[in-house]
């Protein structure tokens, strides 16, 4: 009979002390707030669950050009960390103070196609032809990826010859639905959003052009907020969970 009631003390003590370890887990869950670059968006999204089943922290995330991301930060949006479409702007937040000092690393080294939906073959030739309208690209100002889209153009010597047929986006997103709606007939975007297409849906060419023929995309996050939940996140970034995600995704790892 005493051991019964020993029994019954036990599973009432674990049970007791599961709960209180749930309720612990549950307190020290935090919200991330991650400010990312459109090329990277779906990447992101597929390392979230990983991120969230791992670490228990939910991700909460905004995507735009990095330009306007960055403004963002500056006009003081909350969020926690910020992953960029180049160097310089998370560079440039460091030295502001805005960004944690030291936190800055290379997460994925984008790279540049040149994509015809409309099934047509496509190469670094069809720069220099008559066969289409428009090409869209990222706004260089605002975007990475439409930097090396111009420096690849002037790399070939194709700038002038397609300067007039330029339709900009504000981001790479911008330029790739410019380019899948018809509203242009190629498109410099990120070899990552290639990728993202389900095989039944994908359609058209690509071209990679060598990535001689510009600076390279060097991606970069840095940390905005001193919190346990984003240092976390951060440090998952670097994880060769998702590492590999990141590379199967049309990126090269840094």
């Amino acid at each position: 009979m005493g051991a019964i009631v020993l029994m019954c003390r036990l599973v009432r003590w674990s049970c007791g002390l599961g709960c209180v370890l749930i309720a612990s887990a549950t307190a020290n869950a935090e919200t991330v707030n991650v400010a990312v670059a459109m090329n990277f968006k779906t990447v992101l999204e597929k390392l979230e669950p990983i991120f969230e089943g791992q670490s228990g922290h939910d991700l909460v995330i905004s995507s735009g050009s990095t330009g306007k991301l960055f403004a963002q930060i500056r006009y003081g949006a909350p969020y926690d960390v910020f992953l960029a479409a180049d160097e310089a702007r998370p560079e440039r937040l460091e030295s502001l103070g805005a960004g944690v000092a030291g936190s800055r690393f290379s997460y994925a080294i984008g790279r540049l196609v040149l994509w015809s939906p409309n099934g047509e073959d496509v190469g670094p030739e069809i720069l220099a032809s008559d066969g289409f309208r428009h090409i869209a690209i990222a706004n260089p100002e605002l975007a990475p990826y439409g930097a090396a889209a111009m420096d690849v153009l002037s790399a070939l010597g194709q700038l002038d010859n397609v300067r007039d047929r330029i339709v900009y986006g504000q981001n790479v997103g911008q330029a790739f639905a410019l380019a899948a709606t018809g509203n242009a007939e190629l498109g410099f975007v990120a070899k990552s959003q290639m990728l993202d297409f389900e095989p039944d849906r994908q359609a058209g060419d690509w071209w990679e052009p060598s990535q001689a023929l510009y600076t390279p995309i060097r991606q970069d996050a840095v940390l905005l907020k001193d919190r346990p939940a984003a240092h976390a996140f951060m440090a998952f970034l670097k994880s060769d969970d998702a590492k590999r995600i990141i590379t199967d995704s049309g990126y090269s790892a840094p």
